[in-house]
């Protein structure tokens, strides 16, 4: 049976809006990672057979491919292609699912898969008002009769969606504040350990994390307003708008024996699943019983789960579904205190995961993540 490893992976600190790496142009924050990918492994570049990068809102410094802007940005060979890949906040994940993909298939032997995004320079869902001066002034599904025929007018909108989650789950909004405080505890304690050390490369002066609070306290989470009227959510426990990139390697039996490498993980399985796009958030919890279903495993064989924090009730509600140890999940914080820059989140779990179970020893570690349009992937991988 073919295998697709992991041969190496990096990423960019992750800045906070406007901060460190606000003025990075988009191609120049992807550049970053894929050249230093490039240098930690003894591969010519030109090997490379393609490069799959995740993105959201491509529009401005971040449209016209920017997989292969960013790969020619970073100086590295012009024959080698790249194609940008969008599934929302999911889409670096799925940038790794497209190159295991073209691994496991032999059509290729090695690509490069990872993710790009500077929300600093354009902010959150600037791509769905682009149809305003066409006279589209209501998002991307209004004007569709198909859509409104099965859905009707109901609002599409992830604070909806994560506000129906806490209702359904009957998530308070104390419990939310706690895991928000905690998140930022574990990502503080990360960043003081080193654990980020290896995985990070520093860019602009900007050496680790930015979005961790050392002043956060559950006194000033509980002052914050609802950000809905009569909602359990506020901005403290909603992912912060952020600025990154990461990128890994992922290669077949061939080129490892080609190349001389040496893997650092397995692909283990990789999946994706769709559930109700007006709740749009709690897709993670089908999908991880589907790969679990699939792969015979258990949510006790898991020894580190990375699930994006894209609000605390998404993760509270998936942790109460699958009985999943809290301990193992996020154990370093997630994107309530590190950020998510939406078209990298996806390749940075998979990096810090990846780090994870090597610093530990652990042997599994399952990502997933929620997606716009009610969609999630589930990648598992095996530490080697």
């Amino acid at each position: 049976m073919a295998e697709a490893y992991i041969v190496d992976a990096v990423r960019a600190p992750v800045g906070r809006k406007k901060g460190g790496l606000a003025g990075v142009h988009p191609a120049d924050l992807g550049a970053h990672v894929l050249k230093a990918l490039m240098d930690r492994v003894d591969v010519d570049p030109a090997a490379v057979e393609d490069v799959v990068f995740g993105n959201v809102d491509s529009v401005g410094p971040q449209a016209g491919d920017i997989a292969r802007t960013c790969w020619l940005a970073a100086g590295l060979p012009e024959e080698v292609p790249g194609v940008t890949v969008d599934r929302q906040c999911g889409s670096s994940q799925q940038a790794v699912h497209f190159a295991a993909q073209a691994v496991l298939s032999g059509t290729s032997d090695l690509v490069v898969a990872g993710g790009v995004q500077n929300m600093s320079q354009i902010p959150i869902s600037y791509a769905m008002l682009a149809g305003e001066p066409l006279g589209f002034t209501e998002g991307p599904f209004a004007g569709s009769k198909g859509w409104r025929a099965r859905y009707g007018d109901r609002e599409v909108s992830q604070f909806a969606g994560a506000e129906q989650i806490a209702a359904d789950w009957d998530i308070s909004r104390e419990e939310m504040e706690r895991f928000a405080y905690e998140s930022h505890q574990r990502a503080l304690r990360a960043i003081d350990e080193g654990r980020f050390e290896r995985e990070i490369v520093p860019l602009e002066g900007v050496t680790t994390d930015e979005g961790p609070r050392r002043d956060t306290t559950l006194e000033k989470m509980a002052g914050l307003k609802a950000l809905v009227e009569g909602g359990r959510l506020t901005a403290a426990l909603s992912s912060q708008i952020s600025d990154g990139s990461a990128a890994l390697l992922i290669a077949s039996e061939q080129a490892v024996r080609d190349h001389g490498l040496t893997p650092r993980a397995r692909i283990h399985h990789i999946s994706a699943r769709g559930e109700d796009p007006i709740r749009m958030l709690s897709a993670p919890i089908p999908a991880t019983a589907f790969a679990l279903k699939k792969t015979g495993m258990t949510i006790g064989d898991i020894d580190a789960v990375e699930i994006n924090e894209a609000f605390a009730s998404v993760v509270l509600a998936w942790l109460k579904e699958t009985g999943a140890d809290p301990a193992k999940v996020n154990p370093n914080g997630g994107a309530i205190a590190l950020g998510h820059p939406l078209g990298a989140t996806g390749a940075r779990l998979m990096t810090t995961l990846l780090h994870e179970l090597e610093r530990t020893g652990g042997r599994y570690g399952l990502q997933t993540m929620c997606e716009g349009g009610g969609q999630a992937n589930v990648t598992v991988i095996e530490r080697l």
